[in-house]
């Protein structure tokens, strides 16, 4: 039993095998992942700029080959924008109220020492 399930699986991956070849290699994505590949490595070696270049290139053809994935993220662009913005204002109100909660326990610290201060002489 154990050599008809060798068997078996070694003709499965042999149709698997077959069944990649069949399929058309995308040489835009084999390009932009060398590019990548590459300006990492550059970036590493020191060469930063040309390492930006080169990443850069990369993410321009990885975005076209992936033009829908682009267009729906620019479609949800506006939203993300607003839920920042949102987060932002909202943590500007937060630190205006620290600001003059600080201000305020300022002023309590400062009559408190000065009524201490007042109390010793």
């Amino acid at each position: 039993m154990s050599a008809v399930t060798i068997l078996a699986g070694r003709k499965g991956d042999r149709a698997m095998a077959q069944s990649e070849q069949s399929k058309p290699v995308d040489w835009v994505n084999v390009v932009a992942g060398s590019a990548l590949v590459v300006g990492g490595l550059l970036f590493l070696s020191e060469k930063r700029r040309a390492g930006m270049a080169v990443a850069a290139a990369g993410s321009a053809l990885a975005m076209i080959s992936q033009e829908e994935t682009v267009r729906a993220w620019w479609r949800q662009f506006p939203v993300l924008v607003d839920q920042v913005q949102h987060l932002v204002s909202q943590a500007q109100s937060k630190m205006s109220e620290f600001a003059a909660r600080r201000d305020s326990l300022n002023e309590v610290l400062e009559s408190v020492a000065v009524d201490h201060e007042q109390t010793l002489s």
